[in-house]
């Protein structure tokens, strides 16, 4: 296992648009309570716990050793932080009357390269993709899609999660590898993209195996497909939003961080819903998006998007 690459994404930015409004902690018996709903590495909770003495925090995260690994950042810090195994589909059953609640949709680099469940394509690992750490037997996992799914079905969530444009040609693939041998790893299904796709945007040589022009290796978009359908994240994220917003007290902030056009048209959806509703305003009609010297730093900010919504 190898150390968490990790680099939290729009830190500043989240914090200081989240936390700028709420000041009950100053001066009141109340502590500001603020919820984690992706804690990961802890990397926006670690600095709001710098910043803001005697802060509380309800920490979420369905891969319950992400714990684990992150308790020790907390060691000397003035914080009353509660860690709590759950998806943020389950928001309400541990959290309300809060101040602030952030999400980090970006999977984090600590559970692409130490999991162990297949989320990378550089890894020969088995083909699982779900979040949590010890899945049940009956849980969904990337190799019941490959394997069972229809050709119709599996065209359909690459296309529409992954955006791939190769969409049916890899489905067909997967389906015709399949009635070989069942598809059980990462680089089983990354075999079955490469020769899928045309050859010219497979790979451009031995060392350049992305797309022609592009900027992403070949099998980034259906890993990403299948990965959300494993985990039902379109759906949690609908869900989570909708009950992290009825957690929040009056003049409470909500931050989003997304890194998918699927989940930013859901945020963005549902922040203009509020707004229009006359429940909550807009704190940025545009999304903030990662500086000049954060992406130098970053590459992966690349994508990240940042909203913030206040109840009234």
């Amino acid at each position: 296992m190898t150390d968490s690459i990790h680099k939290t994404v729009l830190l500043n930015e989240t914090i200081d648009g989240l936390l700028a409004s709420p000041k009950r902690s100053e001066g009141g018996n109340e502590k500001l309570v603020v919820v984690d709903a992706t804690f990961g590495g802890g990397g926006h909770s670690v600095e709001i716990c710098k910043r803001y003495k005697g802060i509380k925090i309800i920490a979420l995260d369905q891969d319950k050793s992400a714990f684990a690994k992150a308790k020790s950042k907390f060691k000397g810090l003035d914080c009353d932080i509660t860690f709590v195994n759950s998806n943020f589909r389950d928001l309400d059953k541990v959290a309300y009357s809060v101040d602030a609640i952030m999400f980090d949709l970006g999977l984090s680099s600590d559970q692409l390269e130490n999991s162990g469940r297949g989320f990378s394509f550089f890894k020969n690992e088995p083909l699982l993709m779900t979040m949590k750490a010890n899945p049940n037997r009956e849980d969904l996992t990337a190799q019941d899609i490959v394997n069972t799914w229809s050709e119709k079905s599996l065209a359909d969530i690459i296309y529409g999660y992954g955006e791939e444009k190769f969409s049916r040609r890899i489905a067909r693939g997967i389906v015709e590898a399949r009635k070989r041998s069942k598809i059980k790893t990462t680089f089983d299904l990354v075999k079955i993209i490469e020769e899928s796709v045309p050859a010219r945007f497979a790979k451009a040589s031995a060392r350049r195996a992305i797309y022609q022009r592009g900027k992403i290796h070949y099998a980034t978009r259906t890993f990403q497909a299948i990965r959300i359908a494993v985990n039902d994240e379109l759906g949690a994220l609908s869900l989570g939003l909708e009950k992290g917003f009825n957690a929040l007290r009056a003049g409470g902030r909500m931050a989003v961080i997304s890194f998918h056009s699927l989940e930013d048209r859901i945020t963005k959806r549902f922040f203009k819903d509020k707004e229009k509703q006359g429940t909550a305003r807009l704190l940025n009609k545009k999304p903030i998006v990662a500086g000049k010297e954060e992406l130098k730093n970053n590459p992966r900010a690349r994508s990240a998007k940042l909203r913030i919504i206040q109840k009234i």
